[in-house]
C-alpha cells in the first residue's frame, strides 16, 4: 500500500507572489495599434525572467486600450498587507520597460519595494469599474 500524500492547494492569483497582468487582446498586443514593438517577445521576456518570482498572466482584454499596451502589477498577500495595490502601466511600448518592471518585482512590487523612477512615466488610474472587473 503506498501512502496517499495530500495535494497542495494552488496558490490563489496574487496571494504568495505578486501578479503581472499583461493585456494581448483588441488593441494591446497588436502590430495595428502599437507597430514597432515585438509583443511575443514582451511577454516572453516577463514570463521568463519571473518565473518563480510572479505569476504573470496574459489576458484579452484589460478594456484601457487608449493605454496600449497595458500591464497591471497586483501585490503579493504580503505587500498587499504593507499597503500595496495595483498599479497599472499604460503605454508599455519600450522593450526596456520590462526589464524595468521585472527589477521591480523582483524587489518585492507594490507595498514593498518603490517601482524605478522610470516607471512613474507609465502609471495611470484607470476607471474604477475597469480596476474592479481585474481585482474580482
Amino acid at each position: 500500500m503506498s501512502k496517499r500524500h495530500p495535494r497542495k492547494a494552488a496558490p490563489t492569483p496574487g496571494a504568495a507572489r505578486p501578479t503581472v497582468t499583461v493585456c494581448r487582446g483588441c488593441c494591446c498586443g497588436t502590430t495595428s495599434k502599437v507597430p514597432r514593438l515585438d509583443h511575443a517577445a514582451q511577454l516572453a521576456a516577463l514570463q521568463s525572467s519571473l518565473a518563480g518570482v510572479a505569476m504573470v498572466r496574459r489576458v484579452d482584454c484589460l478594456d484601457a486600450c487608449e493605454q496600449a499596451n497595458v500591464i497591471v502589477v497586483q501585490p503579493s498577500s504580503e505587500g498587499r498587507e504593507a499597503g500595496g495595490r495595483p498599479v497599472w502601466l499604460g503605454l508599455v511600448n519600450d522593450p526596456d520597460a520590462a526589464a524595468d518592471i521585472t527589477a521591480w518585482v523582483e524587489a518585492g512590487g507594490p507595498g514593498l519595494a518603490e517601482p524605478p523612477d522610470i516607471l512613474d512615466l507609465y502609471a495611470f488610474q484607470p476607471s474604477r469599474r475597469v480596476r474592479q472587473e481585474l481585482e474580482h
